[in-house]
């Protein structure tokens, strides 16, 4: 049975290192990858209000649409294409302060200014990304980096 949350205050490291908590107990004992998805996105999504929290899947040679939280999203996306492909194809973080200025950027929103994309793993193989959007530029740093990172290593 989920519990509620609790919404944390204080700096964001703060807040993510409670967060953290947080999902890897939310996320213990479940074997099924989308709801861990699902219950992680609106995790983050209620803890910081980003603008869109989602996940994109690996399937064949595109990034197939998986549990979100926000606005409709572009349902697939190319190996290599926008933030989210690049991301896959380089199998790193990727941090956008400014996505006008992201050669290739796909627009799934106009309000959409800045963004960090992580890669998921699973035997070393590139299975997923986290992808979460902000409205306001330059909103992502290297404190957000090694958090998602963390948390996403927690989807096996």
């Amino acid at each position: 049975m989920a519990e509620d949350l609790k919404i944390a205050t204080g700096t964001k490291e703060e807040q993510y290192a409670l967060l953290y908590k947080q999902i890897e107990a939310l996320l213990q004992g479940e074997d099924d990858r989308i709801a861990n998805m699902a219950n992680t996105a609106a995790a983050l999504k209620e803890q910081f209000n980003f603008w869109w929290v989602g996940f994109y899947l690996v399937k064949q040679e595109q990034l197939v649409l998986g549990p979100f939280q926000g606005p409709v999203a572009c349902t697939r996306i190319g190996y290599g294409k926008g933030v989210c492909g690049a991301a896959w194809e380089r199998k790193e973080t990727v941090i956008v302060p400014d996505v006008e200025q992201f050669p290739g950027h796909i627009a799934c929103s106009s309000l959409s200014q800045s963004e960090i994309v992580v890669p998921i793993f699973h035997n070393q193989e590139c299975i997923a990304i986290l992808d979460v959007d902000s409205e306001h530029l330059d909103h992502f740093d290297e404190i957000d980096k090694q958090y998602l990172e963390r948390i996403c290593a927690l989807i096996k």
